[in-house]
């Protein structure tokens, strides 16, 4: 069951997400927190801030992503960020509660790999020396 999908301007709340997957019933709650780093292999220096800039319809294309991964007995909370994150920001917030550890593990790992490789979000990696580099350009969204 999806109980929160969102393209977000505001910082992400970590625990809104583990509060809105917890049940009474679930044995497990797995969740993964996405942080801006001050490094990447695409960038030439040390990042310092990170402008991420999504597709008009980000969030339709994130909530099929979350139905295509979802199972019976499930509860699912995925946010990403749009607009600017200092180093340390929260990105993405993607939080699964299951009857047993495992598939809340299986499902967090997939559902994040899927966001990261499907999802229309770019990134415009900005350097501590004021340059920058855009990262995601080649993302088609159909």
């Amino acid at each position: 069951m999806i109980v929160l999908c969102a393209i977000s301007e505001h910082d992400l709340d970590v625990a809104a997400h583990l509060n809105a997957v917890a049940a009474d019933d679930a044995g497990a709650t797995a969740v993964f927190v996405g942080t801006v780093r001050d490094n990447d292999p695409d960038a030439w220096g040390r990042v310092v801030e990170l402008e991420y800039s999504a597709h008009p319809d980000a969030e339709r294309f994130l909530r099929a992503i979350v139905e295509q991964v979802d199972r019976p007995d499930l509860r699912i909370a995925v946010s990403h960020r749009v607009g600017r994150l200092p180093v340390g920001g929260v990105a993405i917030v993607a939080a699964v509660s299951s009857v047993h550890r495992g598939e809340a593990f299986d499902v967090d790992r997939q559902l994040v790999e899927r966001v990261k490789a499907e999802l229309p979000m770019w990134k415009k990696q900005i350097e501590s020396d004021g340059s920058h580099t855009w990262v995601g350009l080649g993302t088609v969204a159909t």
